[in-house]
């Protein structure tokens, strides 16, 4: 779909929904709910959202649980199961590795201070969200209710929730950078710096320093198996062995745009704030749209459906969006262990060893035991070598559930609101940016910070003692900005600690490791040029599929030569390109996959690094690669550049076919969502549960984020919702969510909004009562039980 159809699709949308009125269509349902403390209703629009008006904010959490489990239920279930270890007692004996890693990463300290690190209302929220899943669920197992189909193709049935597990949940949420610790010191030990120099780019600009007693070559290739396995989702599969590259590379694909713009910078006169955070796509979408409202509460926007209020979006006065701040929050702890006790500061401590039991769904009960030292859970255990590993993360502090830290701005009402929301932030680590009814505007990090005093957190580090965490950062050290000078802040995950002396970053040691600048350049460009921006500026903005990672490695290429005919075509095509990679565009085909794919390789080997080393190099962004062959004369350069472009053009014929004229992006770069349970099904009803194919534009280096696969180029990762909020004047605000709000494959909310997503339209955020009725597809109207 071109630009102009698409933004006029998004006009008709939001005009034609400004202009409706209350159907007779609308259906309209009756329905007691057990444990609802007064009637209440549940309104869903045409798009599947759902907007709760109750009479106490206890009511709308109970209802937003209960209508959480009514949409998305295998989803929760299957969220609550896998991060409490539990996937075992539901699924059978193939689960039990799996739950015994999740359960190393399980928060088991003081609960009393786990409910103090929230919002003052954060314990009520949990405590009626899961009592509204419990509801649904006592319907459901009491046959009063259907059972979704994923829980027939796999005999299980959905369990209890407490309060708690919503909490002690801890695997979800996004820290680092454990894997990226072993990663280097893998490359140190293959390799040399030289050889880290192009897997990773610092910033800022510091040099790595092996930590004293720690050799490099003693970090085992596996060492990550239990950390790699607890994080991971449900699979229906046997599983495909993946190297550390393979992991870091699906893992780099996490993270989001936002920006917020002041009143000054827009065409109504009222601040802009918009939001897409990226995460692995799929069906069904890892987030939800709801709307909760009630007497002290009035909340819309984007969650994950298992968690209780919203992550980002807006109360009737200010607005809050996030991306991923790369606060360094691990850290890999060696020791030399006798037994199950490990050398610590000149003697040997004992483990702490905890035992449980994993039920296992057909077979007896399996005794597992769980080793951890002060430093966290063991990973890695070699009696036979008297060494073990073990990760420190802020995971196992109090305050760390996932997303929870938002508890604190619904009901924000100002600037100071929202800064004692991102000094009580735990995790992840965010850029939070802000935006309210008065023209205040800001952004500032947020997230649990270590304090390291004596090292930089880049490699795992020896556990004798020598390498304590000093505590964190105060309340108020991490960096803020309000109504900045530029009328705009915009963060897309890459580096964006201000400089010494407004920061102390080389003191604070906050991360090194960020995103490839590429998106957050084009993000500035393009708010730049607008100097009275609009709703339709920021939502084409988030769909914008142009690459300045593109134009460097076009740069590097042009004015070089082949005698081969097929590369020389493909240097001409690359060589007026201007990095818009449009699914009609050959240039983007084959740049992505000539510097993705084989452009790290080549440099690899030219470079002289080992076979080892190799394999290590090119996971993630080719920035560091790029870097690195800005910084060589064209004599070493250009043959790189050529001999890796013609394994690009080899590829390429073999998938697309030997006429050049018919290469396109879109051929190659698709979105296909099939649920991992699919995998159960029958033909027919996998091919329910499957969404498209449609073709996408962008990659992970435009804004649109559309990373891919390297085996088939099928988008893995992306927006899964899109917002854009016209602060104070909300009715006018967009979203998009994607395949759908509904999990039900036989619901029309299942892919409703996957052919808008793709086509990069929006759809109506409705705050105000009349206008959702305006757009109300079934009212519910809910009572108590008697």
């Amino acid at each position: 779909m071109k630009r102009g159809m698409m933004w006029g699709l998004a006009t008709m949308l939001l005009a034609g929904s400004a202009e409706a009125e209350v159907s007779s269509a609308v259906r309209q349902e009756a329905s007691v709910v057990p444990g609802l403390a007064a009637p209440a209703e549940l309104i869903v629009d045409r798009w599947g959202i759902p907007h709760i008006y109750a009479q106490s904010s206890r009511d709308a959490f109970f209802l937003q649980g209960w209508n959480a489990a009514r949409d998305r239920l295998w989803q929760i279930d299957l969220w609550r199961k896998r991060g409490l270890g539990r996937l075992s007692a539901s699924l059978g004996p193939a689960y039990v590795a799996q739950d015994r890693a999740t359960r190393l990463f399980l928060y088991r300290g003081d609960m009393a201070a786990e409910w103090a690190a929230y919002d003052p209302g954060g314990k009520e929220a949990v405590e009626a969200f899961a009592a509204g899943v419990n509801a649904y669920v006592a319907d459901v197992r009491a046959g009063k209710r259907p059972l979704p189909v994923e829980f027939k193709l796999t005999d299980s049935r959905p369990e209890g929730w407490k309060p708690e597990d919503i909490l002690r949940i801890r695997s979800h949420a996004l820290v680092s950078n454990v894997a990226s610790e072993v990663a280097r010191a893998r490359t140190i030990c293959a390799g040399g710096a030289e050889a880290d120099v192009l897997r990773r780019k610092l910033e800022p600009a510091h040099k790595v320093t092996i930590p004293k007693g720690l050799d490099p070559c003693d970090v085992p290739a596996d060492v990550l198996a239990d950390y790699v396995l607890a994080t991971e989702p449900v699979s229906f599969k046997p599983p495909a062995p993946r190297t550390l590259a393979q992991v870091i590379d699906e893992r780099s694909a996490e993270g989001s745009n936002n920006w917020t713009i002041s009143a000054a910078r827009t065409a109504t006169g009222r601040p802009i704030l918009a939001n897409d955070p990226h995460r692995a796509v799929g069906t069904p979408s890892l987030r939800y749209l709801a709307h909760l409202d009630a007497p002290g509460l009035s909340i819309i926007g984007a969650g994950e459906p298992a968690l209780p209020g919203v992550s980002l979006g807006h109360n009737g006065t200010a607005a809050f969006g996030l991306t991923i701040f790369y606060i360094d929050q691990e850290d890999l702890y060696a020791y030399e262990t006798n037994g199950n006790a490990y050398r610590y500061k000149g003697g040997f401590e004992p483990m702490t060893v905890v035992r449980e039991t994993i039920e296992v769904k057909g077979e007896a009960p399996r005794e597992i035991e769980l080793h951890f030292t002060r430093h966290g859970p063991v990973v890695f255990q070699d009696d036979a070598k008297g060494r073990a590993f073990a990760i420190r993360t802020i995971w196992n502090e109090p305050g760390l559930a996932g997303y929870f830290g938002s508890s604190r701005l619904w009901r924000a009402k100002g600037w100071e609101d929202f800064q004692t929301a991102r000094d009580r932030w735990g995790a992840p680590p965010l850029n939070l940016v802000y935006a309210d009814t008065k023209g205040d505007i800001g952004w500032s990090a947020a997230g649990r910070t270590p304090v390291r005093p004596n090292w930089d957190g880049l490699m795992p580090v020896p556990g004798d003692g020598r390498y304590e965490w000093a505590g964190f950062v105060e309340d108020g050290g991490l960096p803020v900005v309000k109504n900045p000078a530029a009328g705009y802040f915009a963060t897309a995950n890459a580096m964006n600690i201000p400089a010494e002396p407004a920061y102390p970053r080389e003191r604070r040691k906050l991360g090194f490791e960020w995103a490839d600048p590429s998106r957050t350049q084009r993000v500035h460009e393009v708010l730049d040029g607008l100097p009275k921006t609009t709703l339709a500026d920021s939502m084409a903005l988030q769909v914008d599929s142009v690459s300045p990672q593109a134009r460097r490695g076009v740069a590097l290429v042009k004015g070089l030569r082949s005698a081969d005919p097929d590369v020389a075509r493909a240097l001409a095509l690359l060589s007026v390109w201007d990095g818009h990679e449009s699914t009609d565009s050959a240039a983007a085909a084959i740049y992505e996959t000539w510097a993705v794919k084989h452009l790290g390789r080549h440099t690899a080997a030219a470079a002289g690094l080992s076979a080892d080393a190799r394999k290590l190099i090119g996971a993630g962004s080719p920035d560091p690669v790029l870097t690195w062959l800005e910084a060589r004369p064209a004599k070493v350069r250009d043959p790189i550049l050529v001999s890796s472009l013609a394994d690009a053009v080899g590829e390429l014929k073999g998938r697309l076919g030997t006429d050049m004229a018919t290469w396109t992006w879109g051929r190659l770069h698709r979105a296909t969502f099939v649920p991992a349970v699919a995998a159960l099904a029958d033909p027919q009803l996998a091919a329910q549960m499957t969404v498209g194919p449609l073709q996408v534009p962008g990659s992970s280096s435009t804004p649109r984020a559309a990373t891919w696969r390297a085996e088939d180029f099928a988008q893995s990762a992306g927006a899964s919702v899109r917002l854009v909020l016209d602060v104070g004047a909300w009715d006018n605000s967009m979203a998009i969510n994607t395949p759908g709000q509904s999990a039900d494959p036989t619901s029309p909310h299942y892919r409703d909004l996957f052919p808008l997503w793709a086509a990069g339209a929006y759809v109506p955020l409705r705050f105000s009562r009349a206008a959702v009725e305006a757009d109300a597809e079934t009212l519910l109207r809910l009572t108590p039980a008697p």
